[in-house]
């Protein structure tokens, strides 16, 4: 993949931990291109959490380095503001406010930005609505399943416009039936607002839904491949 056709392109990516005990990423590389959707692979502890955090911006890596849109995160001015508006994030644990609706759950990114709350609310509903979650936005996340917890989590994930998800395990704590409707939302929200998505995954199953699977071990990128179907 050319570096004008990538959106995101990491470059022999080094990580330890623990004083260099733990040594997470040796040289990870991997481009992503606009609009693909990729799933990352890989054993326990090969570095897949490491590799997404660095190109979330939530960590930064001993050497190597990353670009998004040619433009090197080393020289980024506002590390944060460039995660507000660029990126979303999906966790395995949702990560929900729990004293929150998901309403407010969902507007809570929109806070750094200049919007007024009548802008935040409409918007918030509108995104629920997207994720079919609009007849919920009153309850609290003790009242939601853990596949409806995902849907108002990947509507707040959205909130500011994204042009890449980053989603860590976003199936691991749901049961088959809401793992199949949480992918197959990400999968129609990509199409329709022309996301760009990154998914770590230890499913097989799940990462069949990406365009290309990408197997990492031991710190480092070892094969890409496309979903068998």
């Amino acid at each position: 993949m050319s570096a004008e056709a990538a959106l995101v392109q990491a470059d022999g990516l080094c990580k330890s931990f623990d004083g260099g005990e733990i040594r997470a990423l040796d040289g990870a590389s991997l481009a992503i291109a606009r609009g693909e959707f990729v799933a990352l692979m890989g054993p326990s502890g090969c570095g897949k959490s490491t590799l997404l955090q660095i190109i979330g911006a939530l960590d930064e890596p001993d050497a190597g380095e990353v670009r998004y849109r040619g433009a090197r995160y080393g020289e980024l001015r506002d590390t944060a503001a460039f995660r507000a508006s660029r990126l979303g994030f999906v966790f395995q644990s949702f990560r929900l406010l729990p004293t929150l609706t998901a309403f407010e759950n969902v507007q809570i990114p929109m806070f750094g930005m200049k919007w007024s709350r009548k802008e935040r609310s409409a918007r918030a509903d509108a995104l629920l609505d997207s994720v079919g979650m609009r007849q919920r936005r009153n309850n609290r996340p003790a009242q939601l399943s853990g596949g409806e917890r995902q849907r108002v989590a990947i509507a707040r994930s959205l909130a500011n416009d994204p042009e890449l998800i980053l989603a860590d395990e976003p199936t691991g704590s749901l049961d088959s039936g809401s793992a199949q409707n949480v992918l197959e939302l990400l999968l129609s929200l990509r199409a329709s607002r022309n996301l760009t998505v990154l998914m770590v995954t230890h499913d097989s199953g799940v990462a069949r839904y990406a365009d290309r699977i990408v197997r990492m071990r031991d710190g480092r990128v070892i094969s890409e491949s496309r979903p068998a179907l």
